[in-house]
């Protein structure tokens, strides 16, 4: 049995966060099955990203908070052994729909695991991590989920449309990604963890994350007009609606008062724009496949 703090470290439904790359995947999916939709959604989202959390949660060793846990306890051994274990069923699963798609699999966790173990550690260096932790959770994971979803081999992963999802999916998480770590400044210094956050400051991941996730947006219109139709561009729009609002009263809010930039806020965000991208997917998979009108 896991001890308690493991399974907090694991953070499961903190993996709700990453739910719209994997719902954008299967929105322009041809070849879809239930049951491949439930194994490769189980794969990610209960095995792959819970063991990446627990890998980063062991070496960190954070005492405050972090993504998904507010008051994270004390990581112990426990920890790093359930989360080679999560890898080890993600791969096994994997196995299930292709050896593509396991070999993708444990592409992700070996990137994960660089990304926080101390001998490699990608996390200290902030355009590094900025850009491979983007990559990797938009880009690489949008085209792992379709080939899985869809069970395709990757020679079928070449199309352009395609490969313009794939970095639509990274250009929101660059654009997002260091909001996410705005509120742990003191114990990234600390560790010596020069996060983009941290080097940008406060205001200026602000102002940094206003632009990028503008330009996202304008990318996310343009390819939904290109490839769809001009209505999917005006649903996105719509859709995001609360997230601008939210981020600008949350800006206007820390101009004045620098301790807004806080956990709290964090994850407040996280949650309003993770609901407008996955309703938007799903909105966008039922309508474009006919099952409402």
């Amino acid at each position: 049995m896991l001890k308690k703090s493991t399974w907090l470290h694991l953070r499961i439904p903190f993996s709700f966060f990453l739910l719209p790359v994997f719902l954008f995947a299967l929105s322009v999916s041809p070849n879809i099955k239930a049951d491949r939709i439930v194994i490769v959604f189980v794969i990610l989202h209960f095995f792959l990203y819970p063991a990446s959390n627990g890998y980063n949660s062991y070496f960190d060793k954070d005492e405050k908070s972090i993504g998904g846990l507010k008051n994270p306890p004390k990581v112990s051994k426990d920890l790093y052994l359930a989360a080679l274990l999560f890898d080890m069923i993600a791969l096994l699963l994997g196995f299930m729909i292709s050896w593509q798609f396991a070999l993708m699999l444990f592409i992700y966790g070996m990137v994960s695991k660089a990304y926080s173990h101390p001998i490699v550690r990608i996390k200290k260096y902030p355009f590094t991590s900025w850009f491979i932790a983007g990559l990797f959770q938009g880009f690489f994971t949008f085209l792992m989920s379709y080939l899985a979803l869809n069970d395709f081999d990757f020679a079928q992963l070449q199309k352009s449309t395609l490969l313009w999802a794939a970095l639509l999916s990274s250009a929101i998480l660059w654009g997002s990604y260091p909001m996410t770590q705005i509120y742990q400044h003191e114990e990234d210094a600390k560790r010596g963890d020069v996060t983009l956050s941290l080097k940008l400051g406060i205001l200026g991941t602000f102002h940094f994350t206003a632009f990028a996730f503008t330009l996202a947006s304008g990318f996310f219109a343009w390819y939904f007009i290109s490839v769809y139709e001009i209505y999917y561009a005006i649903v996105f729009f719509v859709a995001m609606s609360p997230v601008v609002s939210f981020f600008g009263f949350w800006y206007f809010k820390t101009r004045k008062d620098l301790s807004q930039a806080n956990y709290t806020n964090t994850m407040r965000l996280n949650f309003i724009s993770s609901c407008s991208l996955n309703f938007f997917f799903i909105y966008f998979f039922l309508h474009s496949m006919h099952f409402i009108g």
